[in-house]
Order: C-alpha cells, then structure tokens, then sequence
C-alpha cells in the first residue's frame, strides 16, 4: 500500500510530453520594430534606408491661382490635308501597280501609282463596243477613199468639201481611240498625299465596286484631334489644350468647334504635331484636357502623387517627420493630365510624396 503513493509522486514529478502531431513549436519571434510598418492611426513608419529603397521623393507644396481644366473625351481623326483615302471610280479587278501592293505601314509619295484596277464589263457591253469599232472603222476606210479622191479633183473640188472630209475622217480615228481604250481600260490608283499606309484593303486579283475604300494614307506627324464637350460654352473659353502620349504631354492647338450638336455634344477639333503622335492611330480614344481661362486656386502636385484609401477616397501621402508619413483625403481638380490641382486637405508647406507613393500605400 505503501508504494502505490510512491509511484503517483513520481508520476506527477516527470515531465509531460506531447503525442507526435500535436507540438506546438517555438515562441514567434518579436517584430522587427525598426521596419516599415502601418501605425494603428493610420500613418506609416518609414526608416531612412527604407525610403531610398523605395525611391521616395517629397514636393513641397504652396497654394497659387492655377488654370481650371476639363477632361474631354476625345478620338485621333485624320487631317484632311495631311491624309486622303484611295477609292476606284469604277468597278473592276485589282492588279499590282510598279512595285507590287502597299502593305499597311509602308511609306509613299504623292502621286505613287498604288495598284491599277481593270475596268469590269459584262459580254453584252464589249460585244457592243466592239460592233460600234468596227462600224467606225469601215466609216474611217470610206472617209479615206472619199478624201483620196477629192485631193486628185482638187483642182475642180471647192477646198471646203476636202476640209470637210479631213475633219470626218480625223473625229472617226478620235472615236475609235477612245473606244478602243475603253476596252479593257485601266485605272490607276495613286496616293493622295505623302506619308504612311494606314489601312490596305486590296489583294491582287479582287474584285471592287465603284467608290470602295482601297486604301487609306495618313502622315502620322500631322493628325487631328476630334473631342465631344457637353458644355458649349466651353467652346469660347480654351486657352490651351493637351493630351497625353505615354509619358509624353503633346500640347494641341484649337481649331474650333462645331455648330450642330452630335449625340448632345458639341464636336471640337485640335490639331496636333510632334514625334509623340506616331504611337497614336486613327480612331484611337484618347483624354484631352483642356484648360480654360478662368482659375481656380489650389497646389499642384503630379497625377502619381494620387492613391486610393480603403474608402475609395483620393488620398496623398504627407511627410510629417523625417520617417513618419501621414495619409490626408484630398479634393482635386484635374489641370494637364499630369498633374492636378489639391483645392482642399493639405496646406501650405507640406511635403507631399510625388515618387514611391504607391508602395508607402501598399505597407500594411
């Protein structure tokens, strides 16, 4: 009896093990405290070495009288004097011109004889121009004789019965050139305008109708700008205009505007020039913004300098001590399409971040 205590003291004195499967590991680790790292009101800890990593770069930013500026929705139009369209006048079968078909994004010249289409006509069409020529030239080969035998009676024959003759005999040779080249004419299609193929419709051996776009060709360093504005009068109060090629601000010159609404809207034309148009193409949507001659007072930052909070709200991150970042909720207005106007949420003298911002918005 004495031993049966021994032996449960000896129990509850050896160390408990875990079954296999059921260890519950090593204590976690403590946080690295000098990392980046969100705050619980939201700001985030930035160290030094972190933020050159991250290429973050701060603007400061000051209030001043900026252009109030409109987003259009726009498209890439041709301009009529720097491109042109190719249509046949006739019906017929498409052939090689000199140096074969122009293939989309070939350059031409003005003038360059693209293709050639040979006329169509239907068997009852050429049997009867050939009928009408050869009823011509049997006229033609009387003409000739009766010409001949009045020039051996010159000397009896008024002079006006021999002219008479001559100008029959020379309309019958007009007619009958001009029938024989109707047969089986060729029109040849050439190049309105120097520059580039925008589009080719053409393959060797096919057939078009009268008026059918063949080709179409455009000088992509002239293009013209079409956007639709709701306002009209918008159309009276453009100092400027620009849109947006990649990362390329290309600046565009009003034109004008229509007179007659489409869809609701008021068409207004730009024109644009510069090396940053090739990577544009006809009917291409683009964003054009357009800066009116009033003003509106605000601090402009970059359009990069933007993020988006939990809340769906425009957000700039505001660098408040040397590793210490602050969100602020902001109302913008939009200036060139690289770059907007604050009108509310920060002040005078903040430094704002312009590079790297998307990643201090990531860290969580």
């Amino acid at each position: 009896m004495r031993a049966l205590p021994l032996a449960l003291m000896l129990c509850l004195a050896a160390p408990a093990w875990a079954d296999a499967g059921h260890e519950h590991g090593a204590e976690p680790a403590a946080g690295n405290t000098n990392g980046p790292a969100r705050q619980p009101d939201g700001s985030v800890f930035l160290p030094k070495p972190a933020q050159r990593q991250l290429g973050l770069r701060t603007l400061v930013v000051q209030p001043a009288e900026l252009p109030r500026a409109i987003e259009l929705a726009g498209r890439v139009v041709m301009d009529p004097n720097a491109g042109g369209k190719v249509q046949p006048m006739s019906a017929g079968r498409i052939e090689a011109g000199p140096s074969g078909l122009p293939v989309v994004g070939q350059r031409v010249r003005k003038g360059q004889v693209l293709a050639h289409v040979v006329a169509a006509t239907a068997a009852i069409e050429r049997s009867s121009q050939a009928a009408q020529i050869a009823e011509l030239r049997a006229a033609r080969t009387l003409a000739e004789k009766r010409l001949a035998r009045l020039r051996d009676l010159s000397d009896t024959v008024p002079r006006k019965e021999i002219e008479a003759v001559e100008s029959e005999l020379a309309s019958l040779s007009a007619r009958i050139a001009a029938l024989s080249a109707a047969v089986g004419a060729r029109e040849a299609l050439v190049a309105p305008v120097s520059g580039v193929i925008a589009a080719a419709y053409a393959v060797a051996g096919q057939v078009v109708d009268a008026r059918e776009l063949v080709y179409e060709v455009v000088d992509p360093a002239q293009l013209n700008v079409e956007a639709l504005a709701f306002d009209a009068a918008l159309a009276a109060d453009v100092a400027s205009a620009s849109l947006l090629v990649g990362e390329a601000r290309v600046p565009l010159r009003f034109v004008g505007a229509a007179r007659a609404l489409r869809e609701q809207a008021l068409p207004m034309l730009f024109r644009a020039q510069g090396e940053a148009l090739a990577a544009l193409a006809l009917g291409q949507p683009v964003k054009v913004f357009v800066q009116s001659r009033s003003t509106v007072t605000g601090m402009a930052v970059p359009a990069a300098a933007l993020m988006r909070n939990p809340a769906n709200q425009d957000i700039v991150w505001v660098k408040t001590a040397p590793e210490r970042l602050e969100p602020r909720v902001v109302a913008t207005v939009a200036l060139d399409g690289a770059r907007v106007a604050v009108v509310s949420g920060l002040q005078p003298g903040d430094r704002v971040a312009t590079q790297g911002a998307a990643l201090v918005n990531q860290i969580r």
